[in-house]
């Protein structure tokens, strides 16, 4: 069996130190003490002259670090430094005599510094609870002391003065009490009298009338524009559907043009032809006159107009030499008249003589007309002498002569026709052409049978054609 003898009294020393370890590290556990961030210990006891006692006090503070406390010497309490709020409701009168309850709310703590934390030990420590009563104490009193030297309207204007004011003037008392405002703040104002109210209702009144006036202003601007809104898209779309009518039509105007060009091509080139064709005609017409006029109608009109000359100038003789015999005669009845009205009697003379001179006058007159007569026999006979040698060129001379009043005679009844319409285009002018020349073609051969018989020319002018 070991010998143990040496080895107790060292377990006996480890034990032992053991135990005094947790000894000491009880009686530290129970000693020391640590603040937390927002509060302050106050430690009162025996504490006479050690480091960190408050001027004048016997206590000490310590806050946001540790420190021994020797239990039955000292004592250990907490002072919290978190922040407190107090509702006030006070009850004041203006210096208007006017009544208002004032309705705010008071956030306070105790200072973070040792005067205020000693200030607040000595007043507060573990009656914490009171500093709300108290606090409402001190700003009641302020309150009405500040708002008895205001107008509720200074009231309603400047809460932020009355509420610095207030501040100010209460922070001695709250310096005493250890106590720091963080905020001061008037919620509300009461008007137990209706002042406030009464005063708003004017500036209500402008402010509803102001209203109504910018709401109805807004009303007619709105309907304005919606007016003028209105309009411009009436008139773009009456402009669209103007566009879209010419478009139409120009359209249609195409549609009709193309449909219309082969048929007005048909009838232009128609149209030129027979105006080349009347050219032609004309021209030939032209040429047959003038050779009309070279060979037949100037040789006969000379020969026509020699033996009118002839015919005129018996004609006159003629009737010269008859009225010199009835000069004569009624001359020498007068003569004889006289002769026998001195013989034989004046009346029976006178009346003889008288019926001598008018038979004078009467032959003279029958030799004039025998005259007249005479020469235009001579001027049928001449003509007639020209139809026997070459009737065709006097014929067609005559022709030619009437064949623009033929022309004209046959167009007139167009002359009164303000609008033509000639259907199948082309063919429709041919049509009407080709008609006047048959009405002028069926009128010649009377024309020519007329001329070859020495009759007048028929005057009745062909009809027109119907168009």
């Amino acid at each position: 069996m070991p010998d143990l003898s040496g080895f107790i009294p060292l377990l006996v020393i480890l034990v032992g130190i053991a135990a005094a370890a947790a000894l000491i590290r009880l009686a530290v556990k129970v000693m020391w003490k640590v603040a937390e961030p927002n509060e302050a210990l106050i430690i009162s006891g025996f504490t006479r002259g050690s480091h960190g006692t408050a001027d004048g006090m016997d206590f000490k503070i310590v806050t946001g670090k540790g420190a021994f406390v020797v239990p039955g010497l000292q004592t250990v309490r907490a002072l919290t430094l978190t922040l407190n709020e107090t509702e006030l409701k006070v009850s004041c009168v203006t210096s208007q005599g006017i009544q208002v309850v004032v309705e705010g709310v008071v956030i306070f703590k105790i200072g973070d510094s040792t005067p205020f934390i000693a200030n607040a030990a000595r007043r507060f420590l573990g009656q914490q609870p009171k500093m709300e009563s108290q606090v409402y104490n001190v700003f009641e009193g302020h309150l009405r002391s500040i708002i008895g030297s205001m107008t509720v309207e200074e009231i309603i204007r400047e809460r932020d003065k009355l509420a610095s004011q207030v501040r100010s003037a209460s922070g001695i008392e709250m310096e005493k009490l250890g106590l720091v405002v963080d905020s001061l703040q008037i919620k509300d104002l009461e008007d137990p009298t209706g002042y406030i109210q009464n005063l708003a209702k004017p500036h209500i009144a402008q402010v509803k009338m102001e209203a109504r006036i910018a709401e109805a202003t807004r009303n007619r601007e709105a309907s304005e524009k919606e007016a003028e809104a209105a309009a411009l898209i009436a008139d773009a779309q009456s402009i669209s559907a103007i566009k879209q009518s010419a478009a139409q039509a120009n359209a249609e105007r195409a549609r009709a043009n193309a449909a219309q060009a082969g048929p007005l091509a048909d009838a232009t080139a128609r149209q030129q032809v027979v105006v080349q064709e009347t050219e032609v005609a004309k021209l030939e017409a032209d040429r047959e006159e003038q050779k009309l006029q070279t060979t037949i109608r100037k040789p006969a009109d000379a020969k026509a107009y020699a033996q009118r000359t002839e015919a005129e100038a018996q004609k006159s003789a003629d009737i010269s030499a008859a009225e010199a015999r009835a000069r004569k005669t009624e001359l020498e009845a007068q003569a004889n008249a006289t002769a026998a009205a001195a013989t034989a009697g004046a009346t029976k003379l006178t009346g003889e003589a008288e019926a001598a001179a008018t038979t004078a006058r009467g032959n003279a007159a029958a030799s004039a007309i025998k005259a007249k007569a005479l020469a235009e026999a001579d001027g049928i006979k001449a003509r007639g002498e020209a139809l026997g040698t070459n009737q065709d060129a006097v014929i067609n001379q005559q022709l030619a002569e009437n064949m623009p009043a033929i022309i004209a005679a046959a167009a007139e009844p167009f002359a009164h026709v303000g609008q033509l319409t000639v259907l199948n285009g082309g063919e429709g002018i041919n049509s009407m052409v080709g008609g006047i020349l048959s009405q002028v073609g069926n009128y010649l051969p009377a024309l020519t049978a007329a001329l070859k018989n020495g009759k007048e020319t028929p005057r009745q002018p062909p009809k027109a054609p119907n168009a």
